[in-house]
Parts: structure tokens; C-alpha cells; sequence
């Protein structure tokens, strides 16, 4: 008998056009497809945006496309997703799309492109009621909420912060979040960049020091609310570093004003009369939290200062302070910025 090889079929008289037949509907299935994903879209757009809701089926993606007029046919590019294989696959957020001509390219940017980031710039120096009156201008998000959120304890600790609430632990940077982004998201990235600044090196300085974390970050908050040029940082810092092994109260206005409403301004001497354990003109030692959340320098700062002797400073108007060893050098000092203050009130009128 005659060896029957590896397709016995084509041995039968209608096994050759059958295998040809078989050939024409797959690659007719093939030449379908690929005509359906790369379906032309006439829309007159060479960049265009598109916001795809949270939980959008396919079938809204489409009629949200459709409604913006990128698509000229709704029906052929769901075919083309289903195709494809992402039906599930588009994620939510806002895209910018480049010349969305056909299926393919919608498709593609929708499921590989990255939606569009909104920009946060947190500032050195912030309290937590003022990053979360950022978040709510820049991302929508309630202002209430977040600060709930920041007082959370469940919350606070999941995050591995060491404090009753997250003020002082908000890293002050520049961030990128999701339009759609929930306070628990946005509150853990900001948490992720402090973790990643705060190293084991930096916390077993602070434990060598005697410091634990939450205070080390809260003397970061008072250097911070002093100081605006990093030359003047670590000097700040010594003087309440020695202050503190004085056992002296700190006396620092950063605590008073933390406390009082409104808007930072010129203390009176009610202020210091406050009573707060926040208040360290009437208490001794750190306050029990961070009046504000510092940035790395003031960090830094605080875990190195300067060696000195200063106990005092006062401002001299252009920024910088006088430094002082003793009170009589001190009160001279406060003299001297008065002439300046007085000075300038006089060029305002």
C-alpha cells in the first residue's frame, strides 16, 4: 500500500480545495480583523483629550468617545477592543490622544498611554490644614476629609508614622497624582517620599541623640518655622539644642503661632499667655507634635547642629538673625530691630 504522509486528506480528490478554501476564510478572517482595528476614524483632531470615568463599561468609553467626536464609528471601534483583547484593560484617568486616526491608535494610547498628571508642589514650612487646603484647590479633593484622614489613628498607623497624626510628615515636594486619586492614595504617596528621605542612618542619629522620631521631626518643625536661609539652619538648631540641656524653655514663636487663628502675624504678648501644651514660653521642652511639616534641610538640621554657645536670636528684618550668648546681648539685639521695624513703618506711611 502507498505511504499516506502527513495530511492523508490531501490524498482525496476534494482534500486540495478544501485546504485552499480552508486558507481563503482565515485569511479572510485575518484581512477582517485587521481592517476593523485599523478602521480610519474621520475626526479633524491632531490632539484632543478624553476622560474615562472610574468603572466606565466599554460600551460608555465608546459613547464618551463618540459624543467628543473622535469617533465617526462607535460600532467598529468596540469590535476593534474586543479583538484586541481589552475590553477590561482601558484604566480611568484623562488622556491626551495624538492624531487619533484610526482604532489601532486610539486604542493603543487609551490602554499604553499614561493619563495626565495633576502637579502638587507642597512648600517647606506647610501646616497639615494648609496642604490639605492645596489638595482640595489642586485635586478636588474635601479639605475636611483630608484632614479627618490625617487624624485617623487606624490610618496614621498603617502608614508606619510614629504620631497621633500625620502634621509634620506630609514631605513637602513636588507631586504627580491622578486626577481621580483618593485622599487615602495622595496622603500615602506624600507619607512614601518622607519614609524614603528619613533613612535607619538618620533615625539611629536622632536615638543617639536621645531624640525619638516624632521629636525629632518636631524640633525640624520649629527650626523650620524659623529659619529662611539654610546658612542659618543649624544655628538656630544649637540654640535650642542648648537650650533644651539647660532645661530653659525653647520660646519659640513657630509653637505660639501654630496656635493661634488665621494667618501667621507679629505676636503680642496675650499670645504667650496661651494655654496649650503647644505654647513654649509657659511649658518646658518640645511641644508634643510638629508645628508644621518640615523639609530635609531643617531635618538635617536638627539631627547636626552647629557647635555654639547661643541661647538667643532675634530677627534683624532682611531675613537673617542676630545670635546671642547672653540675655543682656539679646535685649541689645531686640533694640536694634526695633529702630528697624520702626523705620520701616514710618517709610509705609
Amino acid at each position: 500500500p502507498a505511504k499516506m504522509g502527513l495530511f492523508p486528506f490531501l490524498n482525496h480528490p476534494l482534500g486540495k480545495p478544501a485546504l485552499v478554501l480552508l486558507g481563503t476564510i482565515v485569511v479572510s478572517i485575518f484581512a477582517f480583523h485587521g481592517t476593523i482595528v485599523f478602521w480610519p476614524q474621520d475626526n479633524p483632531f491632531e490632539t484632543t483629550q478624553v476622560e474615562i470615568s472610574k468603572g466606565a463599561s466599554l460600551a460608555a468609553i465608546g459613547s464618551k468617545l463618540k459624543e467628543q467626536k473622535i469617533l465617526t464609528n462607535e460600532r467598529t471601534f468596540l469590535m476593534a477592543v474586543k479583538i484586541l483583547g481589552h475590553e477590561t484593560n482601558i484604566p480611568a484617568g484623562k488622556f491626551t490622544l495624538l492624531d487619533p486616526k484610526n482604532n489601532y491608535q486610539i486604542i493603543r494610547q487609551l490602554i499604553e498611554g499614561k493619563p495626565v498628571l495633576k502637579k502638587v508642589t507642597l512648600l517647606e514650612g506647610w501646616t497639615m490644614d494648609k496642604i490639605a487646603e492645596a489638595l482640595e484647590t489642586k485635586l478636588g479633593l474635601n479639605k475636611k476629609g483630608v484632614l479627618t484622614l490625617c487624624k485617623n489613628r487606624s490610618f496614621v498607623s498603617k502608614t508606619g508614622i510614629p504620631s497621633k497624626s500625620l502634621e509634620g510628615f506630609l514631605f513637602p515636594d513636588t507631586y504627580f497624582f491622578h486626577e481621580d486619586d483618593s485622599p487615602e492614595n495622595v496622603l500615602t504617596q506624600i507619607i512614601e517620599e518622607y519614609q524614603k528621605n528619613i533613612s535607619d542612618d538618620l533615625r539611629t542619629r536622632a536615638d543617639e541623640m536621645g531624640f525619638s522620631e516624632l521629636e525629632m521631626i518636631t524640633l525640624a518643625s520649629i527650626i523650620e518655622g524659623e529659619a529662611i536661609y539654610d546658612t542659618e539652619r543649624s544655628i538656630i538648631s544649637a540654640v535650642y539644642h542648648n537650650r533644651l540641656k539647660l532645661g530653659m524653655k525653647l520660646q519659640a514663636d513657630p509653637t505660639i503661632q501654630y496656635i493661634i487663628k488665621g494667618s501667621p502675624r507679629r505676636l503680642l504678648n496675650r499670645d504667650l499667655k496661651i494655654n496649650s501644651p503647644y505654647n513654649t514660653y509657659l511649658y518646658d521642652g518640645l511641644p508634643p507634635g510638629p508645628v508644621n511639616n518640615p523639609g530635609k534641610a531643617s531635618i538635617l538640621a536638627a539631627l547636626y547642629p552647629d557647635k555654639n554657645d547661643y541661647l538667643f536670636f532675634v530677627a534683624r528684618g532682611d531675613g537673617y538673625h542676630t545670635f546671642s550668648k547672653t540675655k543682656e546681648e539679646h535685649n541689645r539685639a531686640k533694640k536694634t530691630f526695633q529702630k528697624v521695624r520702626r523705620k520701616y513703618r514710618k517709610k509705609r506711611r
